[in-house]
């Protein structure tokens, strides 16, 4: 195993039990450990720190169970080496019992390893009884249960009393009793239970407070991007709160932003946010406006680089600043749009259709449409009238699928039958 002499004697003269033990049980245990993965300085590691290891009666149980053929391999050896390691033995009696345990309750067999690789083993199983182990699936199965647990395996590591049932009784609270919409923002972030009530607490005060919000107004936030509780309140939540009320934002007005551009509390101001506010102030934005505020908000949805290439793109077909602002005020997605297939629209508007780019100042939502299934399709649909016969953009592509259809079926050639004598 690597130990030297001088190692190996010192060893054996302070752990009695194991001179005493037989060679060939010790070799067995060894044996044992090394078809589990542990071996070399993982395994001399191991039994400096943990000598009980060679001759543990638990240990022994645990060898056997885990090189049965179904489970062999199934707890990677850096984990095994941690749990013998950081596990005093006697705690080790009943692991059978209960990795069988999730099973019962629920945790697939293929999963199985998932869970066990993820999860602190002595938190999460030894220092759990069974009913600790089914009691808390119990809880669980609640709120998402194995589908919750299969997302964040270390939500086993918690304490029940302590640490699951005050945080997610405080967002069932925040709910108000909705014990659906709780699920909702469990699952979407499995995360969010490793934060304390009182981190909880604070944030939400901080909505209250500052922002002027409503628990109802709150909690539709976090339904929508849970992740807001990883926003460091004074590097990220103070500012932009701020940033929102200096361009005139109400309570309301931060809510309807909010719902609709939570990134906007997350993304780096640097990396981020500040290129993307001198563009829009480039492209004539005034600072301090309502206007730049959701501007703001619907440019969290795409990066830096493609809004670049959005604004480059429209200069390119020869729009001005002023005509890209009043495009972005009327439809103000068009900012985020990917670059690529906008390019690809303008260039059938133009070259195909066409039509005047600066028909789009009219109607930018079209810039939005799918180009197959609805741009291209409704052109050749309607008999590719062009910009030349007077139909707008807005006229072709606004109305409804169904009025569509019932509108030019009628312009379908006629089916014709052949009668074969």
């Amino acid at each position: 195993m690597g130990i030297t002499k001088k190692g190996t004697e010192a060893l054996l003269d302070n752990h009695q039990a194991l001179l005493q033990a037989p060679f060939e049980s010790i070799r067995e245990q060894i044996h044992g450990l090394q078809n589990l993965g542990i071996n070399g300085s993982v395994l001399s590691r191991l039994v400096k720190k943990r000598p009980d290891v060679l001759i543990s009666e638990d240990i022994h149980s645990l060898i056997c169970f885990l090189s049965h053929d179904d489970l062999k391999g199934m707890i990677e050896a850096p984990q095994l080496a941690r749990l013998l390691i950081l596990t005093d033995p006697k705690f080790l009696s009943g692991f059978e019992a209960k990795v069988q345990l999730l099973v019962d309750l629920g945790i697939p067999m293929e999963r199985l390893a998932h869970v066990l690789n993820n999860v602190n083993l002595t938190k999460a199983l030894c220092l759990k009884s069974s009913e600790d182990i089914e009691r808390m699936m119990a809880y669980l199965n609640r709120f998402g249960g194995v589908e919750l647990i299969l997302r964040r395996p270390t939500i086993l590591n918690f304490d029940l009393d302590s640490q699951l049932v005050p945080r997610i009784e405080f967002l069932l609270n925040m709910s108000g009793g909705d014990d659906a919409a709780t699920t909702t923002v469990l699952l979407k972030l499995p995360f969010i239970l490793a934060y304390t009530v009182e981190h909880y607490t604070n944030h939400v005060e901080f909505f209250r407070s500052v922002a002027g919000l409503t628990n109802e107004e709150i909690f539709k936030i976090i339904l929508i991007y849970p992740s807001l509780f990883s926003a460091s309140r004074e590097r990220k939540l103070q500012p932009r709160i701020e940033f929102l009320k200096e361009c005139g934002f109400s309570s309301n007005d931060i809510y309807k932003l909010l719902i609709k551009a939570p990134l906007f509390l997350s993304l780096s101001f640097e990396d981020n946010l500040a290129y993307k506010l001198v563009l829009l102030v480039k492209i004539g934005y005034e600072y301090r406006t309502k206007e730049l505020g959701f501007a703001m908000g619907w440019v969290c949805r795409t990066s830096c680089k493609n809004m670049q290439e959005v604004i480059s793109l429209f200069l390119n077909y020869g729009l001005t600043y002023e005509e890209i602002l009043a495009m972005g005020k009327k439809h103000p997605q068009v900012l985020q749009y990917n670059h690529k297939s906008m390019r690809q629209k303008l260039d059938y508007l133009t070259e195909e259709m066409g039509y005047e780019v600066k028909e789009t100042l009219a109607f930018p939502a079209f810039l939005g449409y799918g180009f197959d299934a609805r741009i291209k399709h409704r052109f050749e649909a309607s008999g590719k009238l062009s910009g030349e016969q007077g139909m707008s953009i807005n006229k072709l592509f606004s109305m409804s699928s169904a009025r569509f259809s019932k509108k030019h079926e009628n312009k379908l050639p006629p089916v014709t039958t052949v009668t074969v004598k």
